[in-house]
């Protein structure tokens, strides 16, 4: 018997002596088992089967390890992620493939996206914008007020617009300066004259306005004579009946339309009635 079954040689000779048929075939049975495990243990000692045993257990346990991790399911988070980052990859490859494919050959922008200086108004511009203020007053010449000379310009002013000749235009100038200094005049004997805008008030017959013409002769209405831009052109429409009044004196041109009890009172505007009328055209 093998050294390492000295415990059973020493149990035998103590235990009981009637020991039955089936012990003595169990330990008939283990006998073999023993001398195969001698024979293990003596080849695990020899150092060369040992380093192939301990590497043939490190590639089980790697492989092992492999097939257990490929095994593991995925986290669903994790699985959620990467098919996300999969496909914004896949997202971001087409988008480039179709700027590749669409890119313009140009990429300046288009004339109409941006105005040209053009479309703005300069401050130059805006500021040649024409005015519409009313012109200044005349400077008064000849001795005249304001007011006076103010009635002047509007008598000139319809003699231009008529055509009337620069001599037609000292005669009435004169006349005016002679029936009524240039002042727009109601009657006190013509209640209704007073009812429109003049500048003194006088009483010779009905006779009103600037040239003192009267509404009882035909002149017109009182509305109409104290209007003195309708009082100036009813003088040169008369004034352009009388024949050969051009080569009339100033006086006697005056005194054939106004029929004066006077008639040699105009000559003496007739210098003032000039200096006027050339500060005036």
């Amino acid at each position: 018997m093998h050294p390492d079954d000295a415990f059973a040689e020493k149990t035998t000779p103590h235990g009981s002596a009637t020991q039955s048929a089936d012990e003595t075939s169990a330990e008939r049975t283990t006998q073999p088992v023993r001398t195969s495990s001698r024979g293990l243990r003596t080849l695990l000692a020899s150092t060369p089967t040992r380093v192939a045993l301990a590497a043939g257990l490190t590639c089980c346990l790697g492989a092992a390890a492999y097939v257990g991790t490929r095994q593991t399911p995925e986290q669903p988070e994790q699985a959620a992620v990467s098919e996300a980052a999969a496909e914004r990859g896949d997202a971001a490859e087409r988008a480039t493939r179709s700027l590749l494919r669409d890119d313009p050959p140009s990429t300046s922008p288009s004339p109409t996206e941006t105005a040209t200086p053009a479309e703005t108004a300069s401050p130059a511009a805006t500021e040649q914008e024409p005015t519409f203020s009313e012109p200044a007053p005349p400077q008064p010449v000849a001795g005249l007020t304001q007011t006076q000379m103010e009635n002047a310009k509007t008598i000139v002013d319809v003699g231009t617009e008529m055509n009337i000749p620069h001599r037609g235009l000292i005669v009435a100038i004169a006349t005016a300066m002679q029936e009524s200094t240039l002042l727009n005049y109601a009657n006190a004997g013509v209640p209704e004259s007073q009812n429109y805008p003049h500048e003194a008030v006088g009483w010779d017959h009905d006779s009103v306005g600037l040239f003192q013409q009267r509404a009882s002769t035909g002149w017109g209405s009182v509305a109409e004579l104290m209007t003195p831009t309708y009082a100036a052109e009813a003088f040169y429409q008369a004034l352009l009946q009388v024949p050969g009044w051009q080569e009339m004196s100033v006086a006697w041109a005056a005194q054939s339309v106004q029929v004066s009890a006077f008639p040699d009172a105009y000559a003496q505007h007739e210098s003032r009635a000039t200096t006027i009328v050339r500060a005036l055209v």
